[in-house]
């Protein structure tokens, strides 16, 4: 799984129009999120670091909610744009994460467990839960 990371405003209207998830390193305005929703029709989530969460309004929140989009607090701890556009969740927190569902861990210990170990967020934990597993 790979999430698209965009570093500047100027990057959105680049954007390949499939992309499903996207962080944005920048403090996004209410335009940039309009802006990034139009040029990504299949956008299903956007991550935003803790920093930045507090400054989204309302209004944003409730369009996304509407739209059926999942705003996440995260980070890509690491990931270095300049030699790549995605950073990837490992095949093996994947892995992991469809073991635990098998082994019948409930989301919430599975959650706890992979944030721990990994360097996702619960919020992440969960959305790959739910999307993958049942891929």
């Amino acid at each position: 799984m790979k999430i698209r990371v965009v570093s500047s405003r100027e990057e959105i209207f680049t954007l390949n129009p499939n992309e499903r998830i996207v962080h944005l390193a920048f403090r996004p305005s209410n335009k940039d999120i309009f802006g990034l929703v139009e040029t990504c029709p299949k956008i299903e989530v956007i991550q935003l670091p803790k920093s930045y969460m507090a400054t989204v309004s309302k209004s944003i929140e409730m369009f996304l909610g509407m739209q059926r989009i999942q705003l996440l607090e995260g980070d890509v701890w690491g990931h270095r744009k300049d030699l790549n556009d995605y950073y990837s969740i490992p095949s093996s927190v994947i892995e992991k994460i469809r073991e635990m569902k098998n082994e019948g861990k409930s989301t919430e210990a599975i959650e706890e467990e992979v944030t721990r170990r990994g360097k996702l967020n619960p919020e992440m934990v969960a959305y790959i839960l739910n999307r993958e597993v049942h891929a």
